[in-house]
């Protein structure tokens, strides 16, 4: 009896103790490091519910409140420092946090879903990391319990997807961590709503200096007739800030304004609806939270696109991460580059970041980049033209060559000058025409005198082959004549014969022949003074000429000898 006394008294001594044990304040969700951008819950325990609580930070009063929960929504170094808090005169254990300036080294986003769910329903979430994902697993914190998520994967992936249980809490957290538990992603806070309408956003804090959308999604239909966005005032009050027909909302070029509460109403139909009024449903309010990136990579362009990052610590060794995207409407996709000077191929936006053991910094503005000319390009182009130019001047000076016009030979002056015994130019035919004409001597043409150098022109049109005699001056021999003979000359083909000076020997005339010449080939017989030798004739030679090419023999003079 005295045995069970004493449990009785030990029983009430402690429940005594728990009465008057001090106060504690804990964190969740439970993370052994913390990074721009967490959202931190700290709980002041052991207290009764509904007592007023003050919460200070290094000792300064940081805020009163009923609630015994203190909620850090965006975690920033300026929130870095000790915790503790106070409520009936009682004073809680202090707790440290240290809020580091960048980001987590690996990446958690959502790849189906969004960012506020209906009840029951999940999210598919997608976790990459440059340096692979072997030993990774996940945590999720849901109604003050944190469990784990076991990943399975071959190998070392870059890249892995899960898809979340049901979603049956208003808010839940998502985050993963190596098996050593001090490399980690960031987290993804995913809400519920009951209603047929939510406003959504990016589940991570909005950047200063980039854009913001926030969309008013109706599930099950697109059949939307008006909507309107709202952002509640600083007396309360909720303002009008957009009405249209467009579902989405814009914010550009964030800053820290940008920050509250946001709700959208929305006017609509169903697809299957085909008669009653429209559907009109407000949103559930959202928060939206603005974060300013403490360490953030810089891009610059200097023949191609060079990552800085200020910031970064400077006694750490760290690679670079590039990503791009063509439209704005697409998410980063990372590129297989860890330099910090990159050429790109081809035009996009691009970005990077800056990234060592533990972590990395925020990513850089986006950049657009339309790649140069390449030098050999250049030079191509130049000697393209320098060919046009080379190409014309030969075409030029090829034209001034072959332009048709007087040819003539060099003849000597004195026998230019001489008499009767000149020379007329022979003339070169133009373009297409018909059978070339051509003169012969003929000493009979009504309305002339007889001299020599006078030529009658052949009759055009016929295909015949003719042969010239020269004509013997009034002083010679015999008067005979020997027919031309032609021997395997075809048609066109004319030789001439020089006439023989009124003094001479034989009068004997030989025929020209012809050796090897082409059609159209003509040679002409200079003729020979009254005084000399024998008269005969040889006919010209031609070796290796081409066609239509001229020769004419100089006269001699009158008296004997050579001129």
């Amino acid at each position: 009896m005295k045995g069970g006394k004493y449990l009785l008294l030990l029983a009430a001594f402690v429940l005594q103790a728990r009465c008057q044990q001090d106060l504690q304040v804990t964190m969740s969700p439970p993370l052994n490091e913390t990074f721009s951008g967490d959202l931190i819950y700290l709980t002041c325990n052991n207290i009764p519910s509904g007592s007023e609580v003050m919460w200070y930070l290094n000792g300064n009063l940081k805020v009163m409140q009923v609630n015994k929960t203190l909620k850090i929504p965006v975690a920033d170094p300026v929130d870095s420092g000790t915790y503790h808090c106070e409520s009936n005169g009682k004073k809680s254990n202090g707790v440290s946090i240290d809020v580091k300036e960048n980001i987590p080294i690996a990446t958690l986003k959502i790849k189906t879903g969004q960012p506020v769910m209906r009840p029951g329903e999940s999210v598919v979430l997608q976790l990459d990391n440059d340096d692979g994902l072997q030993g990774w697993m996940c945590r999720v914190y849901r109604g003050h319990e944190t469990k784990r998520i076991v990943l399975r994967s071959k190998d070392n992936p870059k890249s892995l997807s899960f898809q979340s249980k049901d979603l049956n809490v208003q808010e839940t957290i998502y985050w993963c961590t190596d098996s050593t538990q001090q490399r980690r992603s960031n987290q993804i806070t995913v809400r519920t709503s009951g209603k047929h309408i939510s406003l959504e956003m990016y589940p991570q804090p909005a950047i200063v200096g980039e854009n913001l959308i926030l969309k008013c999604y109706v599930w099950g239909t697109d059949k939307i007739r008006r909507v309107v966005f709202y952002k509640k005032g600083e007396m309360n009050d909720w303002k009008v800030i957009l009405e249209s027909r467009s579902s989405t909302y814009k914010i550009p070029d964030v800053t820290e304004s940008a920050k509250g509460q946001y709700k959208c109403n929305a006017i609509y139909t169903h697809v299957a609806r085909t008669y009653g009024p429209s559907y009109n449903v407000t949103s559930d309010i959202q928060e939206v939270f603005v974060q300013t990136p403490n360490v953030k990579a810089f891009v610059s362009e200097k023949l191609g696109l060079s990552c800085s990052c200020p910031r970064c610590p400077s006694d750490a060794s760290y690679s670079y991460r590039w990503y791009y995207k063509k439209t704005d409407g697409q998410s980063w996709t990372w590129m297989d580059s860890n330099a910090a000077f990159m050429m790109p191929k081809e035009s996009a936006t691009y970005a990077c970041s800056a990234v060592w053991n533990h972590g990395r910094s925020f990513l850089s503005n986006g950049y657009y980049y339309r790649p140069p000319i390449k030098v050999f390009m250049i030079i191509l182009i130049v000697l393209l033209v320098l060919l046009c130019l080379a190409a014309t001047a030969a075409y030029i000076l090829w034209k001034r060559r072959n332009t048709s016009g007087p040819i003539y030979e060099d003849v000597g002056l004195r026998q230019r000058d001489r008499g009767d015994d000149k020379y007329e130019m022979l003339q070169k035919t133009r373009g297409d025409q018909k059978e070339a004409e051509y003169d012969t001597l003929n000493p009979e043409a009504p309305g002339r005198e007889r001299k020599e150098g006078n030529y009658e022109p052949l009759k055009g049109g016929t295909k015949e082959v003719y042969h010239t005699l020269g004509a013997e001056e009034a002083a010679g021999g015999a008067r005979e004549y020997e027919a031309l003979k032609k021997e395997g000359m075809k048609e066109g083909e004319y030789h001439t014969l020089g006439m023989q000076g009124a003094a001479g020997g034989g009068r004997e005339y030989e025929a020209l022949r012809k050796e090897g010449m082409k059609e159209e080939e003509y040679h002409t017989l200079g003729m020979q003074g009254t005084a000399g030798g024998g008269r005969e004739y040889e006919a010209l030679r031609k070796e290796g000429m081409k066609e239509g090419v001229y020769h004419t023999l100089g006269m001699e003079g009158a008296a004997g000898g050579e001129v």
